[in-house]
């Protein structure tokens, strides 16, 4: 008899066994639906960014899904992915399209105003919906969809400032990939290759890759050569993971601009009075939720950290008499900010613990005579690990470990 080989995390089985996502041919395909749990985690990355983001002095801003074609025509995307876009929608006699990226609009924001040197570095932060209009052979649950939620970030600043801007970029997606547990395969420089498609000259192709070189030096990160894996508007470094099966992705990126401030004619005031050109520094800190979420859910086998867990603790009551206590305990937890749900004993205590079990819930409290009396729990965690706990031993424990994300 042969030996049975274990089956790898797939988010898509993990997705439909925990209830976090799902699809529907009325939906569409590509168009995954964010269940209640799945949402609890999607919310939990995007307080991430916004936490994140702030602390590194970026400012949110909120930008429409769709603009006019001529905003795209403007930006070279249209030119470039305009097999990749959806169709025009014609309002009012003009065409309208859904955005494949975010960057035009905030060159928009950037250009609402005049800036000065003091002005830069601008950092604009947005978790911000973009469109692919990919194929449907393609489609692969949460890491290959038509709608990606980005956390997307670009930097307006001089061109001597680019080299702090990269290296800040990339120390901080080093302090949430170690957040999240993030494991790191490499770190890839995409260059521009031999072929057409490329926007603007060598010159600035040249520069923009010496200083993402020499950001990566700087920090002591070594990279790989990639030819012709940059986008078509500048350089870019690629964060490398592996998943499960062991195939590389790009997770989060750093990519340097010179041709978006030159197609909108953005400027600001040196200290010389005179109009100079900014240099636009993109970044993905967090990244796309759909496929952090994917990388997450196998790399963790769904049993995500607990600041992460859409249900952090299980209250378990032993029997029908030790329920009060236990919605006791429920409201306790739920007032501190920790969410937690009751699983009232109309079945076995062993079938409710392996039910939590299941759904990978992170804290299981158990409620009996002795607990009640005692105002603690039987704290059992997903280690194997039991614990008489008094409540609030508990929620200080639960409340320290959240907050700190561990």
């Amino acid at each position: 008899m042969s030996d049975s080989v274990p089956e790898l995390p797939d988010h898509r089985r993990l997705g439909r066994e925990l209830d976090l996502y799902a699809t529907d041919p009325l939906a569409g395909s590509g168009l995954p639906l964010w269940l209640p749990d799945g949402a609890v985690i999607r919310a939990e990355l995007e307080k991430l960014a916004a936490a994140s983001a702030a602390a590194d002095g970026c400012q949110r801003v909120y930008t429409p899904v769709l603009a006019k074609r001529e905003l795209f025509e403007r930006s070279g995307h249209w030119d470039k992915f305009a097999d990749d876009m959806f169709p025009p929608m014609l309002v009012g006699g003009e065409e309208y399209v859904l955005r494949p990226a975010n960057c035009p609009h905030h060159a928009l924001v950037y250009a609402a105003r005049q800036r000065s040197i003091r002005d830069l570095p601008l950092r604009l932060a947005e978790v911000a919906g973009m469109f692919r209009s990919e194929l449907s052979g393609v489609l692969s649950g949460l890491s290959r969809v038509r709608q990606i939620n980005l956390d997307d970030i670009h930097v307006f600043c001089a061109p001597d400032q680019v080299g702090g801007e990269v290296e800040r970029a990339l120390r901080a997606i080093r302090r949430v990939h170690a957040c999240l547990g993030v494991e790191v395969a490499g770190y890839r420089l995409s260059r521009r290759g031999g072929g057409a498609g490329y926007l603007g000259g060598d010159e600035l192709w040249s520069a923009a890759e010496a200083q993402l070189a020499a950001a990566l030096d700087r920090l002591g990160l070594p990279y790989a050569d990639a030819p012709g894996e940059a986008a078509f508007y500048g350089p870019k470094i690629d964060v490398q993971v592996r998943d499960a099966a062991g195939r590389e992705e790009s997770i989060s990126t750093v990519q340097v601009d010179f041709n978006q401030p030159e197609r909108f004619d953005l400027y600001y005031i040196g200290h010389d009075g005179g109009r100079h050109r900014p240099v636009m520094v993109h970044r993905g800190t967090v990244g796309a939720m759909e496929r952090l979420v994917a990388y997450l859910l196998e790399r963790y086998d769904g049993a995500l950290p607990t600041w992460l867990s859409p249900v952090q603790v299980a209250v378990l009551p032993v029997a029908a008499d030790h329920r009060p206590a236990a919605a006791k305990l429920l409201d306790a937890l739920r007032d501190n900010g920790i969410r937690a749900e009751l699983y009232d004993p109309v079945d076995s205590l062993g079938a409710r613990v392996a039910r939590a079990r299941g759904r990978r819930v992170p804290y299981q409290a158990v409620l009996g005579d002795r607990e009640a009396d005692a105002d603690a729990a039987m704290v059992r965690t997903r280690d194997g690990a039991r614990r008489l706990l008094p409540i609030a031993e508990l929620i200080a424990e639960l409340r320290a470990r959240i907050a700190a994300r561990d």
